[in-house]
C-alpha cells in the first residue's frame, strides 16, 4: 500500500509544471519611503506593483482608501498626501496582498485577475481556485 502511494506521489511530482516545482518563496515587497513636507513618497512603488503583478493604479487606489488620503503616481513613485510611517504603508500593502494576491485556498501568489461570465474574479494558477474580485470603492 505504501509503495503505491509513493509511486503516485512521484507521478504527480513529475507532472507538475516546472515553475511549481522550483517556485521560490514569496517575499512581501517593502516600501522605501521618505517624508517631504506633508507628503509621504513611496520611492519603489512601481517595483512593488511589478512584484505583485498588479496595476500600480489599482494598488494606489486601495492604499488611498485604506489610508484615507489622496494619492497620485509620479513616474516610478507614489505620493500620498499625508505623513505616514513606512510600517503603516507596509501593513496596508500586506492587507492588499492577502486580499488580492495570495490564493485563499493554497496561499500561493500565482493569481491573476480575469473574468467569468462577465464578472471579475481572481484565479489561482497553482491550484485552480477562484473567488470574486472585490471592487475597490
Amino acid at each position: 500500500m505504501e509503495n503505491n502511494y509513493i509511486k503516485l506521489l512521484d507521478r504527480v511530482w513529475d507532472n507538475l509544471p516546472e515553475e511549481l516545482q522550483n517556485a521560490p518563496r514569496f517575499e512581501m515587497p517593502r516600501a522605501h519611503t521618505f517624508v517631504e513636507g506633508n507628503q509621504t513618497i513611496i520611492k519603489n512603488f512601481n517595483e512593488i506593483a511589478r512584484r505583485l503583478e498588479r496595476n500600480p493604479e489599482e494598488i494606489l487606489k486601495y492604499l488611498s482608501k485604506e489610508l484615507a488620503a489622496p494619492s497620485l503616481l509620479q513616474g516610478n513613485r507614489a505620493v500620498i498626501q499625508r505623513v505616514l510611517r513606512a510600517k503603516i504603508i507596509d501593513e496596508k500593502i500586506g492587507k492588499y496582498t492577502k486580499e488580492y494576491i495570495l490564493c485563499h485556498e493554497c496561499g500561493r501568489p500565482d493569481t491573476k485577475i480575469t473574468e467569468l461570465k462577465g464578472q471579475k474574479i481572481i484565479k489561482c494558477g497553482a491550484c485552480g481556485a477562484w473567488w470574486p474580485f472585490r471592487r475597490i470603492k
